[in-house]
């Protein structure tokens, strides 16, 4: 795939904010326990948020845009003034009379792997965006949540008319009917969430079973297995991950995509922007904090720097 240069690519980031409540743990407490926690963090999340984050540290110029709770609510301005403190733009979320932001109990033990409960109210989905002209304006790339399907997909084939590139994170099953794989122009499934959608457990079968519905790149991630995905003429491509000593894996998935997001928008080819995203994903999960662990950019060069020696 060809692309043009643009230094400082705008990003609009469409997804559904979370407050994320984070607990260090030792175990996962089984039914019934209770066991202490030896750190706590409140921090804001959610998948295209966090991106944001990377997009913003990494080079880009991120905008959210999706609903959000009650203009009322105290968890919206935490989120609002965190998103100010990163130089997120606000001007696509909408507040949802009467709703509660979603909010996530993450809990991370020693290893750095995080389990999540989060409450996401159905009525979110009802919101009514922004026209397209306004979001879409000097707008380089989107970055999706693949749950967003419901009341963006007319936004992402807009933009793909308009040969701005949509990037989908795809974390949970989606239907293999589901307009959102055919308006956009990359899909980075989750291994967990290839395997639900195509119903197949083996990645590369998986993989040719979606590609053969759309037109856009499709590409699987595997944690410490690297990311798997289709060239131009339809052959498997591997890009390794980066080993590093794991300390928090909280939201480095959805600095993945937004480092890719901004590498590709820069006009990076796509071997160059996935190994950019895997760069930013390892030095994230070194780190805790969530997102908000992301990399600078001048990080990122550095390290690749030093993996090319």
């Amino acid at each position: 795939m060809t692309n043009t240069a643009k230094p400082n690519p705008r990003v609009l980031c469409i997804g559904i904010p979370v407050r994320d409540l984070t607990f260090r743990i030792e175990a996962v407490p089984g039914r019934g326990y209770k066991v202490p926690a030896s750190a706590y963090q409140e921090i804001c999340g959610g998948n295209a948020l966090n991106a944001g984050i990377g997009i913003a540290r990494l080079g880009g110029t991120a905008t959210m845009c999706g609903p959000m709770g009650d203009a009322t609510e105290i968890a919206g301005r935490f989120i609002f003034d965190k998103l100010a403190e990163e130089g997120i733009g606000t001007s696509g979320l909408i507040h949802m009379p009467g709703l509660v932001t979603p909010i996530s109990a993450v809990l991370v033990d020693p290893t750095g792997e995080r389990t999540i409960v989060t409450f996401r109210d159905p009525k979110l989905w009802d919101v009514n965006l922004p026209a397209a002209d306004e979001l879409l304006a000097d707008c380089d790339a989107i970055m999706i949540e693949s749950r967003c399907a419901g009341f963006a997909t007319p936004l992402c084939a807009e933009a793909r008319k308009r040969g701005i590139p949509v990037v989908v994170d795809i974390d949970s099953a989606m239907s293999l009917n589901q307009g959102l794989l055919t308006a956009s122009s990359h899909l980075i499934f989750s291994a967990e969430a290839l395997h639900a959608t195509a119903g197949i457990e083996d990645d590369e079968a998986a993989l040719k079973k979606v590609a053969a519905l759309t037109h856009a790149f499709v590409a699987v991630t595997r944690g410490p297995k690297g990311t798997l995905w289709l060239d131009d003429k339809q052959q498997f491509q591997e890009t390794p991950a980066y080993p590093v000593h794991v300390v928090d894996t909280l939201g480095a998935g959805d600095i993945f995509h937004g480092g890719f997001a901004v590498a590709f928008s820069e006009g990076q080819d796509i071997p160059s922007a996935l190994r950019f995203a895997s760069a930013a994903a390892a030095l994230k999960c070194t780190r805790p904090g969530g997102a908000f662990a992301c990399p600078s950019r001048a990080e990122v060069e550095a390290f690749l720097a030093e993996k090319a020696k």
